[in-house]
């Protein structure tokens, strides 16, 4: 068996969304002479603070903090661009002699980190472009509903407006008669770029509803609902993925005047109490995961020293 380099060691703070990854984080990373990359979809975007529960600039101050604040919302962005700008962070933080802590709640993208994207699969460009074609003139809905009948697993990871992906799950397809999904769990992410200790952050369900829609309570008393407004006056459109995230797409919808504010909070913090049990089934269903309680800093030190030893 290859053995990994201690160069190649980074510590991954995974869980749901309201666990406490941030603060549990910094603690941590103060106490490993740690810098922190953030492993967050939409954290990446500027102007979006409130909503994304953006580390705040003392956070920030604490620990140095990576991967956050990079692109503007209407900047195309995705695992792979996440992998390896962070890749090259990564490594370069290991250069210095400090310790890496990968932060977030985006599996996909840890996943995509850690074990390098899977082979994408043949490609045909004059197919693309008549998908392409087909999705300006009938829309991006009509190839939703084609990649839900042929692809079911792709339909239901890939985000409907994100038009690239859609296309390219169909061409994939078209080329060679086999879903897209066929392709990833043919490559299996197997081949390892760091070597991880993964830390999961657990809460019994009912009390991590509860701090999910005391969350939501005091994001709007932070002026959420402003920071919507402001984007959408600067001209991100409610139509940009970054836009559709949690939150935003709830209160552009209030804005707009097609839904009342106390409706779109019902159903936020029901969506966030979703989002958090898909979280919490993809980490459940990754090995190797250390589950603790968020007070429980000092068995995860001890976790990591010896890790790091």
């Amino acid at each position: 068996m290859v053995q990994r380099s201690p160069k190649s060691k980074l510590i991954v703070i995974c869980g749901p969304t309201g666990s406490g990854k941030t603060g549990f984080a910094i603690n941590l990373a103060r106490q490993f002479n740690g810098e922190i990359v953030g492993a967050d979809s939409v954290q990446i975007y500027r102007h979006m603070d409130i909503g994304t529960a953006k580390p705040t600039p003392a956070e920030q101050a604490a620990a140095p903090h990576h991967m956050i604040d990079i692109v503007d919302p209407d900047r195309a962005f995705d695992a792979a661009a996440y992998a390896n700008m962070a890749a090259g962070i990564i490594r370069r933080i290991i250069a210095r002699g400090r310790t890496v802590f990968v932060v977030g709640g985006t599996g996909f993208y840890i996943k995509a980190l850690i074990h390098g994207l899977f082979d994408q699969g043949p490609s045909d460009p004059a197919v693309r472009r008549r998908l392409k074609q087909q999705a300006e003139s009938e829309g991006t809905a009509v190839l939703t509903r084609r990649l839900q009948k042929i692809d079911s697993a792709a339909a239901e990871r890939i985000h409907p407006n994100d038009t690239y992906r859609i296309i390219r799950a169909l061409e994939v397809f078209e080329v060679t008669g086999e879903p897209l999904t066929i392709f990833q769990q043919r490559h299996g992410f197997r081949e390892k770029r760091f070597t991880p200790l993964n830390i999961g952050l657990s809460w019994p369900r009912p009390v991590l509803y509860d701090r999910i829609n005391r969350r939501v309570d005091m994001m709007m008393s932070q002026g959420f609902e402003d920071e919507v407004r402001q984007l959408l006056a600067g001209g991100y459109g409610s139509d940009l993925k970054s836009m559709q995230s949690l939150g935003y797409r709830h209160l552009a919808a209030v804005i707009r005047g097609d839904a009342e504010l106390a409706d779109a909070l019902v159903t936020l913090k029901r969506d966030h109490r979703r989002y958090a049990k898909r979280q919490l089934t993809w980490f459940g269903a990754q090995t190797s995961v250390h589950w603790l309680s968020p007070d429980q800093t000092a068995m995860a030190g001890e976790l990591i020293g010896a890790f790091l030893t």
